[in-house]
């Protein structure tokens, strides 16, 4: 029966009443309300008419009251209440106050920050797409004189060009066959070999065989002050530049026309067809190359029938390391060969794989089937010839 009585949430009525909240910013307002202060005079406290605008300066100051707004620290640590608990009571409000006031410049600071944002545009200038067809159009529109003289100029260049490399290959075809066809040369010029002018009686034949070696000399010492052979240390070029100076400044070298040289070249052909045909000369055969024998210990070659059976010995031991690592080399280059055509044709390669599979599996196919059909048509055939008898 009590519980019939008493008022319960269901009848309905009034809600509870809830705070205003506040949604001005990222973060609610602190609604707290502050202690009224009954005993402290604050600037707040003053009549808004009397108070300074936002405007105001201090130039100002004598068109107001002459009462000063004293800052509420300072009314804090001057006023002093006449009794103890007034006092602890002015202290507590005081540090409400100050609490409230760090929460609301807290709450200001974050408001700004929450404001803040990050704007940012790159603004193109408007004139350098202007410049720039100024600068194209410029291009564009060259003078004929100028372009005349500029084409003029590269002819030239051209024609400079060939005319040195012209130059170049007139004058490589005057020198030597083994600087044309870059030969090995010796370093050394053996100049041994010419006999002196005290050598004794000579034929006429001995005198030109001579002549010839010390053309030879001669024209070993030209090559190798104009076209060093590779291979040579600085410090030895030097000296052997200054040898190859010294003998050419006693032996002069004669320089010779193409016109010359084609002339010399028909004398010797007519010479080499009369020999030829004399003395029964055929074609150069290998027996002629296995006359001559390497020598590995003192690096140079000589005729195989002077050498000794240990020379020969080394000479072939060396011929032979010689192949191997030809060999080695050829196999090492042939696996980079094989690697490169495996990785650009092994998709073919299983391509191909698989379709000869499958062209052997027909294959087998066709020749059953084809030994199918000759078995199936011996009987059909005697079938044929059967079928009458048993008719009868």
């Amino acid at each position: 029966m009590a519980l019939t009585h008493v008022d319960t949430p269901l009848k309905g009525g009034l809600n509870t009443p809830l705070q205003q909240p506040d949604f001005s910013g990222a973060l609610p307002a602190s609604q707290a309300v502050a202690t009224p202060n009954t005993v402290l005079a604050t600037p707040f406290s003053i009549n808004p008419e009397e108070r300074l605008s936002a405007g105001d300066t201090p130039q100002l100051a004598h068109q107001m009251q002459k009462q000063t707004l004293p800052s509420p620290r300072n009314d804090y640590e001057i006023v002093v209440p006449e009794h103890e608990d007034e006092a602890e009571e002015g202290r507590a409000r005081a540090a409400l106050l100050e609490d409230q006031a760090d929460r609301d410049a807290r709450h200001d600071m974050e408001q700004d920050q929450i404001l803040i944002r990050n704007d940012y545009e790159i603004v193109v200038p408007e004139h350098e797409d202007e410049a720039e067809e100024g600068r194209a159009r410029a291009a564009l529109l060259e003078d004929q004189a100028n372009r005349d003289a500029r084409h003029d100029m590269e002819q030239d260049q051209i024609r400079k060009m060939h005319a040195c490399a012209f130059a170049g290959i007139a004058e490589l075809k005057l020198r030597s066959q083994a600087v044309q066809r870059g030969c090995a040369r010796p370093c050394e010029v053996n100049a041994s070999v010419v006999r002196g002018a005290g050598g004794g009686s000579l034929t006429a034949l001995q005198h030109a065989e001579e002549l010839l070696k010390g053309e030879m000399v001669t024209m070993l010492h030209y090559d190798s002050l104009r076209d060093p052979p590779p291979g040579v240390d600085k410090k030895r070029a030097v000296q052997l530049q200054a040898s190859h100076l010294a003998y050419l400044e006693q032996h002069p070298y004669e320089e010779f026309t193409s016109d010359e040289l084609e002339a010399a070249k028909l004398e010797l052909k007519k010479e080499m067809d009369v020999v030829k045909s004399g003395m029964g000369h055929g074609e150069l055969s290998m027996d002629a190359y296995t006359q001559v024998l390497f020598l590995p210990g003192q690096n140079r070659y000589t005729r195989a029938n002077l050498a000794s059976k240990k020379d020969r010995l080394e000479s072939a031991e060396k011929r032979l390391e010689q192949n191997r690592s030809h060999m080695a080399k050829e196999a090492k280059k042939c696996s980079k060969m094989e690697k490169k055509l495996r990785v650009l044709t092994g998709g073919y390669q299983s391509r191909a794989a698989a379709l000869i599979k499958q062209f052997q599996e027909l294959q087998d196919q066709i020749e059953q089937a084809n030994l199918e059909f000759s078995t199936f048509k011996f009987l059909a055939d005697q079938e044929k010839a059967a079928i009458p008898r048993r008719i009868e």
